[in-house]
């Protein structure tokens, strides 16, 4: 599949940092989706433009100035900076080393396609192949496709429609399978917007399932240390 960022909401109102204008760097437009990891977190980022040392790109979370980044644009090529500036709505990424930066350009017409960045996932997932609706397990997702493990055989080459809590259904077709998972390949490519407003609720509802998680705990050890206090009085 090839890439394409979807829909996307940058504008003139996003102005490139001032900072990174007069750099000297000669920047490349790009206007891709990649993988950007925060902390050990993976979210999606459109990137404008790139130069050999830094990147322009469209966070859709905020980011400190000093934060340290990966950006992830084809799988498995990432590369590590820190924020170094920014704009309202855009963030100047400064490269830890110089990069190749034409290299992220080139496509080869006979080598693989970059696969569009793909975000982790660990939920309930429906898939309904023809009248019959499986539950399965979605482990990762993209704007392109979602891998998911299933029970149910799902055959090669079926057509089908994935939904997902959160997540308006989207129809594609079983590309692949290895063991109990199974690769569905999306007739559409998903705004990026609309993925993202997604995973948002979903890490906010992981969140909150955490939290609930560990509260009885700490209300068993705060009712502990009451018991103790009444003991000694």
């Amino acid at each position: 599949m090839n890439e394409r960022p979807g829909k996307t909401s940058h504008g003139s109102d996003c102005a490139a940092p001032s900072s990174d204008r007069g750099s000297g760097d000669r920047y490349f437009s790009l206007l891709r989706v990649g993988a950007l990891v925060i902390d050990g977190r993976r979210e999606l980022c459109l990137v404008r433009n790139v130069s050999s040392g830094g990147m322009l790109i469209r966070p859709y979370s905020p980011l400190e100035l000093g934060t340290r980044v990966s950006i992830e644009l084809k799988q498995g090529e990432s590369f590590s900076g820190t924020v170094q500036s920014s704009d309202r709505c855009v963030v100047a990424v400064a490269f830890d080393q110089p990069i190749d930066a034409l290299a992220l350009l080139r496509v080869s017409g006979t080598g693989p396609q970059p696969r569009m960045p793909r975000i982790d996932l660990n939920r309930a997932a429906w898939v309904r192949n023809d009248g019959d609706v499986y539950r399965t397990r979605a482990l990762n997702i993209s704007q392109g496709g979602i891998r998911v493990m299933a029970t149910e055989e799902l055959p090669i080459g079926a057509k089908v429609t994935v939904s997902l809590p959160g997540l308006a259904p989207s129809e594609g077709l079983v590309k692949w399978r290895v063991d109990d998972e199974y690769g569905v390949g999306f007739h559409r490519i998903l705004a990026i917007e609309e993925l993202m407003a997604f995973l948002h609720s979903h890490q906010e509802e992981e969140r909150r399932r955490k939290q609930a998680d560990q509260s009885p705990i700490k209300s068993n050890c705060e009712l502990a240390s009451q018991d103790s206090r009444l003991c000694r009085s």
